[in-house]
């Protein structure tokens, strides 16, 4: 009885510890799109339906100064976003479906600003202001000059604000240290004058910060000291400007950093920055980040040279396609519809690429067999946050703030579209069942009334 009563008291303590890590590592959502941005977060319920002016299914939403495209980021209790406060009181920001390459002239000075909000409550923690002046490059109308979305290893939080620098604070707000890296222009390569302001978010591993920095003179990838912010090893790329987020992957005994590009998409060795393979002449200003499952790296472009390409982790050198050919020994399947400004997601066995248009295209993530495609909204709404995933459905949010809830699997089905009821341009994030939203004027946690109820 003794033998017994001891090994179901073990049994349940070791249960519970597996239940504390797990729901320790349910409520991290550390980067741009989760960990390894693969947007997925499982373990918990979330809500089909939501209706923010209605109250339905709303936890708290809290408002907050600025302009932000940045996504929320979450270790713990702790939510951090990031945001531009102008000099006039309403900033302008135009969405919706349009070609207009020209930058909002607003030369009134600025703070761009880290807020720290409470998970629970969204009660404002604390901020901070990181800089302070003029902007020395304009943001496209539909930009904003806090695009790029924060990292946070639960020690540290990194935010990157292009030309005004990379700043490291501890969990509390305090400043570690901060890095110039430069004028960082990532506008159109074609007509220079068309600034966009700067759009990669920097990613966090294992002691070391990844920054993707392509822009108009001296691109580069790089890998700094997340202690110091020092260089730990700097490679220098011959790109025209792009808003893609770089990749950490390790499998199989090779740990890279993917990037997605024009001239050089590819991927290098984590530790030195060596390069270990390229491919080029795809899509020219690409905005998805590199995305994998299934053991296959996917990137999508879009304008000239559009696709979807299907690519195996161990490539070495250069794995561009012969023209004519959608498969080789390294790209193990291609599609020419590709994505502008969303980045794929892999849930499942599907990958969903949805184009700004709002048209989704579910594969099959192994071999690259379309499913089905559908057309999320009317065709009039722009679509630019990329799409999360949990509990069996995956949310596409259009920037008018309707939020499609498709059924995870081949047909795409969409089940209900929740309302938020402002602009929403920035990739939502997940923790314990409830979607966080950085709309354009507050921060929206959605999840079931259960939640709402208890604060969890």
């Amino acid at each position: 009885m003794l033998a017994r009563a001891l090994g179901l008291s073990i049994l349940l303590l070791t249960t519970a510890a597996t239940a504390r890590a797990e729901e320790g590592q349910d409520a991290q959502w550390p980067s741009f799109r989760g960990r390894a941005a693969n947007g997925v977060a499982e373990g918990f319920r979330t809500v089909e339906r939501f209706d923010v002016a209605k109250g339905e299914n709303v936890v708290w939403k809290t408002g907050l100064a600025g302009l932000g495209h940045s996504s929320p980021v979450i270790w713990g209790d702790r939510i951090f976003v990031t945001a531009a406060i102008s000099g006039k009181p309403d900033p302008e920001l135009k969405v919706g479906l349009y070609g207009n390459i020209d930058p909002v002239v607003d030369d009134t000075r600025h703070r761009f600003v880290v807020y720290c909000l409470d998970r629970k409550t969204g009660k404002l923690l604390w901020e901070r202001t990181a800089w302070e002046g003029v902007p020395a490059i304009r943001r496209h109308t539909k930009a904003s000059h806090a695009n790029s979305t924060p990292a946070t290893d639960g020690k540290r939080v990194v935010a990157f604000f292009g030309f005004a620098g990379l700043y490291c604070y501890d969990m509390d707000g305090n400043l570690k240290w901060k890095r110039d890296l430069g004028q960082l222009d990532a506008g159109y390569y074609q007509v220079p004058e068309a600034q966009w302001g700067f759009g990669s978010s920097p990613v966090i591993h294992d002691g070391r910060v990844i920054v993707q920095c392509d822009v108009q003179k001296d691109s580069f990838v790089a890998a700094l000291s997340l202690e110091t912010g020092a260089d730990v090893w700097r490679t220098a790329r011959t790109d025209v400007p792009s808003w893609s987020t770089p990749l950490v992957l390790e499998s199989k005994g090779r740990a890279q950093v993917i990037v997605n590009g024009w001239k050089h998409a590819g991927g290098y060795d984590l530790a030195t920055g060596k390069e270990l393979w390229k491919m080029h002449g795809v899509g020219d200003i690409p905005v998805p980040t590199p995305v994998a499952g299934h053991d296959l790296v996917f990137l999508a472009h879009a304008h000239a040279g559009a696709g979807l390409f299907a690519i195996r982790p161990g490539a070495s050198g250069d794995v561009t396609l012969p023209q004519g050919q959608s498969s080789s020994e390294n790209v193990v399947w291609s599609s020419g519809n590709g994505a502008y400004m969303q980045t794929p997601i892999v849930y499942g066995d599907e990958l969903y690429s949805c184009r700004d248009n709002g048209v989704l295209n579910v594969y099959d993530a192994r071999t690259g067999k379309r499913h089905q495609q559908v057309r999320l909204g009317s065709g009039t709404s722009g679509f630019t946050a990329s799409p999360v995933a949990a509990d069996r459905k995956v949310y596409f949010t259009s920037e008018e703030g309707q939020v499609y809830v498709v059924q995870a699997g081949p047909q795409g089905k969409v089940l209900a579209t929740g309302e938020l009821g402002e602009v929403c341009m920035a990739t939502p994030a997940i923790a314990r069942g409830v979607l966080y939203f950085r709309a354009r004027d507050h921060v929206v946690a959605i999840g079931p009334r259960e939640v709402a109820a208890a604060g969890s």
